[in-house]
């Protein structure tokens, strides 16, 4: 260690740091005289504790006593009425900043909590918040407004007409101030709702107009956003004559924010207007909206892009082609807003743009995202590819994370959309899948199985024969945004990626499951350190087991399962193991979690490890809900066996008290047997399900094996087919000619000799028939008919219809032992000269035997002489 001065000097400056930031801590401790006067008498009750605060109390004290409002209205209302709330009343008066607020809430939670009846809340507590509602601190006022506004949904028609209406003709005069004119625009607003129509019309639209022509902008503009409030209580009739004559006006107006308040108040509005007055009055207000806000008004900007696509479907029926090209134009100018001059385009209009500017140009833009399914809707799915593919594709590429981050929110509404089509945008879907930000990638994920299921189908009314046709790029996609969600230290977006990545096994096949992901999750088990991260790939783990399809990768992914996290060297891999074992016993049927599981588990019950016997012995009821009787009595003894041992070796204390508990809820249990039961009538029929659809799995697996088999078979036995032809045409026509000499040479024997020569010329021809005829030899296409007797065959060159039997033992062999196929029909060719040549001995045989018996029978003759 360096102790140089220098070094020492260091030191002694970080040390007077420290006692400069410990000087305001020691000097805000309070006196003892402070401490006494913030003491209370312990012996007072609630109500009195309330009113000695409030009348002789600091601040925040009395602070204290207005948020504890509403618990006091619960315990005693009457003596809190009497006695505490005329206290508040006074206090508020000249009450800071903190306890009006904290008044406000109170008062708005006693009425939702209805401590009172509502008669009694507007005689006791309406005429505070009345009082406050013109407070000079702006947050205090409205906070107060937001407590009457609520207020007036419930309070009785004659109540709002006295105690807020009347008075309200003079607060809204010029006169009064601007906040008590812009608290009564807000108040005209909420009542529209409450009174019919001819008292609106004769007692609120007056001032409704009065205040939309007032000298100051601010209540112009507050008392058009209310227009519409207004418009609902009154009806299209009243709404055509009085409001939206108002709208033209207002939107005509000097001040900018009052032409964007008219603007929006407008769109809102759509519904309400028909087919005239929205060609005649609105759409040229619109038009002009449209042609000022990049000339002159680049105020309107961003909220004419946030209600674009609401506006263009309002007025849809109304609009020319010329006008629907126009529209689309401008929304495909909009999207771009701010990206021709970071491409270099209009560098000589603008050199540099403002920070507020960008700003307000990100956000153009990130609305034209939101709007991106309702201009889909303007331009119909069908004419996606060509009017606005190339919109799509600038938009999820665009250099600002909000616009990506929108674009992948509204990506599944742009999928269903586009149904049939939705292959267009397989591209996009993978450069999201890719995209640098973790934040789009979460947004993606929300809807990724309806999305990637919309993918690999085609869109909801088509049907495809093959996964993965459309979204070739797919598989690479997903495994890059799991690699970067988990080299990232948001954890949850990997957690939520790894759920939705349970649909996978409806979207991709088994084999690409097993090779890409199922060890992926595998490893995240094992190394990643955040709990329910590795929960979540444990459970799709298990989805992916379950729907694998070949019985040996299963039991691969079993056996790591059992030896790498049940017998693993970490503790906390083998609590990992229950945890998935526990998800197995959620998705798999009871026999096949009894058939691999059951055993591994119980093994746990020796674990050197508190936690994970602890563990085992919470699971313990779910593992033996997993047996049935009399099929699993030896299951049953093995865990009753395990848990007798636990009750006399447990030596852990916390685990003995567990297992106790664990005994007695395992006593009160009864064991499903193997027919169905009453009680367990549900749960044993989902379970029949289950284990049906494994069985349908396994049985899949082997016609699928079955199939792969006799395609291999059919192409090897066609190729040796036609090798077989080669060679046996050659030893056929050897054949003819030695036949057609020995048909010659024997015609002039002894007759005694001619049967057996027609006998072996029958034979002879018998067996060049397969070579002359070989389709009668495919013992594909007729073994199911093949049998002892054989079947019969015409052969031609013979004999005018003669019928030879085809019952030839090693034929029948062939027929009767399919998977032997492939073997035999390698050495038939060698089996069929063998025997050809086989019978050109006989025939030699044969014929020095007919002249030796001739020779003897000579001799016999002599000695008979």
């Amino acid at each position: 260690m360096d102790f140089s001065q220098n070094n020492l000097f260091g030191y002694i400056e970080d040390l007077q740091e420290l006692t400069i930031i410990e000087r305001p801590v020691r000097r805000s401790l309070k006196t003892p005289e402070e401490i006494e006067r913030l003491t209370v008498d312990e012996e007072l009750n609630d109500i009195e504790r309330a009113v000695y605060l409030l009348s002789s109390g600091q601040d925040i004290q009395g602070t204290s006593v207005v948020a504890n409002l509403p618990v006091l209205m619960q315990q005693n209302p009457a003596e809190t009425l009497r006695r505490v709330l005329p206290k508040i009343r006074e206090v508020l008066h000249v009450a800071g900043v903190e306890m009006q607020l904290t008044a406000a809430v109170a008062f708005l939670t006693v009425q939702q909590e209805e401590s009172v009846s509502i008669h009694t809340y507007s005689h006791s507590f309406l005429h505070i918040i009345l009082q406050n509602l013109e407070h000079r601190d702006a947050g205090v006022s409205n906070a107060w407004l937001e407590t009457l506004l609520a207020v007036i949904e419930v309070l009785p028609k004659e109540t709002i007409r006295h105690e807020i209406l009347n008075p309200l003709v003079s607060k809204a005069q010029l006169s009064q101030t601007l906040q008590s004119r812009l608290v009564s625009c807000k108040i005209l607003g909420k009542l529209a709702n409450k009174f019919e129509t001819h008292i609106i019309k004769r007692e609120i639209l007056p001032l409704v107009k009065s205040l939309c022509q007032d000298v100051e902008y601010e209540v112009r503009s507050c008392m058009c956003r209310q227009l519409e409030h207004i418009a609902q209580g009154i009806g299209t009739e009243l709404t055509k004559n009085v409001v939206l004559p108002e709208l033209v006006e207002l939107a005509r107006d000097e001040g900018s924010s009052v032409r964007l308040a008219a603007f929006e108040t407008l769109v809102n509005l759509l519904e309400m207007f028909d087919a005239d007055d929205r060609s005649q009055t609105v759409l040229p207000l619109v038009k002009s909206f449209c042609e000022k806000s990049f000339k002159v008004d680049e105020s309107i900007l961003v909220s004419l892009s946030f209600h674009l696509g609401k506006l263009c479907n309002g007025l849809y029926g109304i609009f020319t082609p010329e006008q629907h090209l126009r529209f689309l134009e401008f929304y495909k100018k909009l999207c771009t807003l701010g990206l021709q001059q970071e491409n270099g385009h209009n560098d000589n209009q603008i050199q540099l743009q403002t920070l507020e500017q960008e700003k307000k140009y990100i956000s153009v833009r990130k609305n034209c995202a939101y709007n991106f399914p309702a201009m889909i809707v303007f331009v119909d799915p069908k004419n996606f590819h060509l009017e606005l593919y190339s919109t799509f594709f600038c938009l999820c590429h665009d250099p600002e994370v909000p616009v990506r981050y929108t674009m992948a929110i509204g990506l599944y509404e742009v999928a269903k959309l586009l149904d049939s089509g939705v292959y267009v945008i397989h591209k996009e879907l993978v450069t999201l899948l890719q995209d640098d930000s973790l934040e789009v990638l979460d947004a993606l994920i929300s809807h990724l199985p309806e999305i990637l299921e919309l993918m690999t189908t085609g869109g909801e009314n088509s049907e495809s024969e093959s996964k993965l046709l459309t979204v070739p790029d797919l598989i690479p996609a997903l495994t890059t945004a799991e690699q970067r969600a988990a080299t990232s230290l948001k954890w949850r977006t990997h957690e939520k990626l790894l759920q939705k990545y349970a649909c996978l096994p409806h979207i991709i096949s088994s084999d690409q499951i097993y090779y890409r992901f199922l060890h992926r999750m595998l490893t995240i088990i094992m190394t990643n350190n955040v709990l329910p991260v590795q929960k979540a790939a444990a459970r799709t783990l298990c989805v992916y087991l379950r729907y694998n399809r070949k019985q040996e990768q299963r039991h691969e992914v079993i056996q790591k399962l059992i030896e790498q996290l049940g017998q693993g060297k970490s503790y906390w891999n083998r609590l990992r193991f229950l945890d998935t074992c526990e998800f197995i016993m959620e998705l798999f049927s009871k026999s096949f979690f009894c058939k691999y599981f059951f055993l591994p588990v119980l093994e746990l019950t020796h674990d050197p490890v508190a936690n994970v016997r602890m563990k085992l012995c919470y699971l313990l009821p779910k593992v033996k809900s997993t047996l049935k009787v009399p099929t699993d009595k030896h299951l049953l003894q093995q865990l009753e066996l395990c848990i007798r041992k636990l009750l006399c070796q447990e030596k852990d204390k916390d685990v003995l008290t567990i297992v106790k508990r664990t005994v007695l809820e395992l006593d009160r249990m009864e064991i499903s047997v193997d027919a169905f039961q009453k009680r367990f009538y549900e749960n044993d029929l989902l379970d029949q399900e289950k284990e049906r659809e494994e069985q349908l799995l396994l049985e899949m697996e082997q016609l699928e094996k079955e199939k792969q088999q006799n395609e291999g078979r059919s192409t090897s036995i066609s190729d040796k087919i036609f090798e077989k032809k080669r060679r046996d045409s050659k030893t056929s026509s050897t054949l003819s000619k030695s036949i057609s000499l020995s048909v010659s040479g024997s015609s002039s024997s002894a007759s005694t000799s001619k049967e057996g020569k027609k006998s072996k010329l029958v034979r002879s021809h018998s067996f060049s028939t397969q070579a002359l005829h070989p389709k009668y030899g495919n013992i594909d296409k007729c073994s199911n008919k093949s049998s002892a007797t054989g079947y019969t065959s015409s052969i031609p060159g013979v004999g005018k219809g003669s019928m030879l039997p085809f019952s030839d033992d090693s034929f029948r062999t062939r027929s009767t032992n399919i998977s032997g196929n492939a073997v035999f029909s390698s050495t038939a060719s060698v089996a069929t000269s063998s025997r050809n040549t086989a019978n050109s001995v006989d025939q030699k045989n044969n014929g020095t035997k007919d002249s030796h018996s001739r020779k003897m029978s000579l001799k016999n003759r002599k000695s008979n002489s």
